[in-house]
């Protein structure tokens, strides 16, 4: 059996920042009040037309392609990572597909939020290290600018995200002890209400009861209605709290969980990069850990929680500056809505 190795990486951010300070035109905030409960200082947004998440993608995906010295033509399966998908179907796997020109390849669409890159590249570890694919392509990618409540009755969620996207080629290598040594992947659905987007969904006709002048058939369940902008119904939901007490147990302990696998130590990682959902849960995770600010990477001052695309992004960035090197112990770890969590152990 074949071992699986990052044979490529790149991402991409819009041109387009925003400061905090520039989100108080839409809300009742503050620089001081978004970096202290968060972290983030600015982040980018995709252009409102032309740019998509498949776009973003596709230029993350040119520069992983390119570095992995493969061609387009090469690909044999690509995997998407989103919770922001250009159309509700089909999938933005197929649509990079046909964007990049690619063979009639196999195309998977992932949905599992934050955790999204690391649920995807743990399939497209079974593809290579079981020899069914050689080159596999792994995308995460977002534009959570086009649905976000920029009010003030928004703000708790809305100054946290960021667009951008990543993307890495995953290849086969017979070296023994290099390349992803183990993912690990956990689900708890009993507060999945917690962090979610109510709408669309076949679900959606549980707010008929708000609108009695609506027919049913009318509303089919899922049209959305000025009813449900007003309430905030139609915009992502979370209770931080809960996600936050989640966050800092489960984070530490999937990491445990790949160290463990492999018999190795919290001392003995080079770099975590973990899912940049919030600067504070970072610091918390590294506290927990006994890291070092040299063994742990964030970038969500930069670029706010980009969700599936945030641990692609920071992995090129940490890579780009040198922060990785030939032979490190790299930890990737994610938690995020469903309650989904994951961890990915790579030696580079």
């Amino acid at each position: 059996m074949y071992q699986s190795k990052i044979a490529g990486i790149g991402y991409y951010v819009p041109k387009n920042v925003y400061t905090n300070n520039d989100l108080t035109r839409f809300m009742d905030t503050s620089d001081e009040w978004i970096q202290e409960r968060t972290g983030i200082k600015e982040r980018r947004y995709a252009d409102r037309i032309g740019e998509t998440t498949t776009t973003m993608a596709v230029e993350a995906a040119k520069i992983a392609i390119e570095r992995a010295n493969i061609t387009t033509e090469e690909v044999d399966f690509v995997i998407f990572a989103t919770l922001s998908p250009d159309y509700y179907f089909p999938g933005c796997a197929v649509l990079l597909q046909r964007e990049m020109g690619m063979k009639e390849i196999g195309a998977l669409d992932i949905r599992n939020q934050c955790s999204g890159f690391i649920y995807a590249l743990s399939v497209a570890d079974q593809f290579v290290k079981t020899g069914m694919y050689k080159n596999v392509l792994v995308v995460g990618s977002e534009k959570h600018s086009f649905a976000l409540d920029f009010s003030t009755r928004g703000r708790a969620v809305s100054v946290i995200f960021g667009d951008g996207a990543g993307a890495v080629v995953l290849q086969p290598s017979t070296e023994t002890g290099s390349g992803i040594l183990s993912t690990h992947l956990h689900s708890d659905g009993a507060d999945a209400e917690k962090l979610a987007m109510y709408y669309p969904g076949a679900s959606s006709g549980i707010w008929l009861d708000q609108m009695p002048n609506w027919p049913e058939q009318e509303l089919g369940g899922l049209l959305m209605t000025k009813e449900m902008l007003d309430d905030g119904t139609a915009f992502p939901y979370m209770d931080g709290q809960t996600v936050f007490k989640k966050a800092v147990v489960k984070f530490p302990e999937v990491i445990h969980e790949a160290l463990a696998k492999n018999g190795l130590t919290a001392s003995d990682i080079d770099l975590l990069i973990p899912h940049q959902a919030n600067l504070r849960i970072s610091q918390f995770v590294q506290k927990t850990l006994g890291l070092t600010d040299e063994q742990v990477f964030n970038n969500i001052q930069k670029y706010g929680n980009t969700t599936a695309a945030s641990i692609p992004i920071a992995l090129c960035e940490a890579w780009e500056e040198g922060k990785i090197k030939a032979g490190d112990l790299i930890c990737l770890a994610a938690f995020g809505a469903g309650f989904t969590w994951g961890s990915a152990l790579i030696r580079w």
